[in-house]
């Protein structure tokens, strides 16, 4: 949405998109795995993209509730039934009896129908004019599900969900009056499908750092999930941990969701099997929470995950201008 990493609206002309004279290109991997690469990408017109489109997000729905009312274009109501179609394969592959606890094989299996038919459902989402552009935004929808080969799921496929997001407000089929919808319906669909994948397939975490992780699959939905929550007169980080909080208002918002599903999926005392957002509930407000995370996350990207991304012509390496 923003090309700059401050969150600021889409100048004149990123909305100017020549979609005619544009060169798309299939994603591709360009970041290895060491350090030293790191400043590569963090100088690339991607990091400032893919920065700005997760700040501009996240101003979009401070202090907003799920249920807040938003608009809903036809084509934001077409990317919820193209989430819908992709649920509605599990059924067609339930997962096969087999000696593994984790990793059911079925899933190769689902994940196969979506990657034969990506370009398709994304070529339904898009007028003519702009169907140059669904071979190269496709790709990021099949890296948002999980890895195929491990079975695994986690901050990465989440990562490629914002970048498939953000293709559509490069080419300017998204709009800037979008984003409170994109977050509070679009995004928060796409995480129950990917838990649905989880629960039903088994997934790993993908490069999981244990219980100093800030969760074994999800990153984002903190952050804007924490931003929801600012300035809310009675519920406070401390409060996000009780039961009766999170149970009472996880419809509401997007980050007590997240922790109930934890508390779903995990047994054992919290603070000892998710460490960090234990931490986090001691933190006095959300501002606070919000911006940490923003920190985190970046350090996240950089550390751990960057080196699987896929970039193209919409989320180019090359240096920002």
């Amino acid at each position: 949405m923003a090309a700059e990493s401050n969150g600021s609206s889409p100048s004149k002309e990123e909305m100017q998109f020549d979609i005619e004279g544009h060169e798309f290109m299939i994603p591709k991997k360009e970041i290895g795995p060491g350090p030293e690469e790191i400043p590569k990408w963090e100088k690339s017109q991607a990091y400032q993209d893919l920065l700005g489109f997760i700040l501009a997000m996240n101003n979009a729905v401070k202090g907003k509730k799920m249920s807040a009312e938003c608009q809903m274009s036809p084509f934001l109501t077409h990317l919820m039934e193209l989430l819908d179609t992709l649920e509605s394969w599990i059924s067609e592959f339930p997962p096969v009896d087999q000696p593994q606890r984790f990793g059911n094989k079925s899933f190769r299996d689902w994940f196969d129908k979506l990657q034969q038919n990506a370009k398709q459902l994304v070529d339904g989402l898009l007028d003519d004019k702009y169907q140059k552009a669904s071979e190269e935004i496709a790709v990021y929808l099949v890296e948002a599900v999980g890895n195929q080969t491990r079975i695994d799921y986690g901050t990465g496929h989440e990562m490629a969900f914002a970048a498939f997001l953000f293709c559509f407000y490069k080419i300017g089929v998204l709009k800037e009056s979008d984003a409170e919808a994109v977050v509070l319906k679009v995004f928060s669909r796409y995480l129950l499908l990917v838990r649905s994948l989880q629960q039903t397939y088994r997934m790993e975490p993908a490069g999981s750092q244990g219980v100093w992780a800030l969760d074994d699959h999800q990153f984002i939905p903190f952050i804007w999930g924490s931003s929801q929550l600012i300035g809310h007169p009675r519920i406070f980080p401390k409060s996000s941990v009780k039961p009766e909080i999170y149970e009472h208002f996880s419809k509401d918002y997007m980050f007590l969701s997240c922790i109930k599903y934890i508390n779903q999926v995990k047994t054992g005392p919290f603070a000892e099997h998710s460490n960090q957002l234990w931490n986090i509930s001691a933190v006095p407000n959300w501002d606070k929470v919000n911006s940490g995370l923003v920190k985190m996350y970046k350090a996240e990207v950089s550390k751990f995950v960057i080196q699987h991304f896929l970039f193209g012509s919409l989320l180019s390496i090359k240096p920002s201008t």
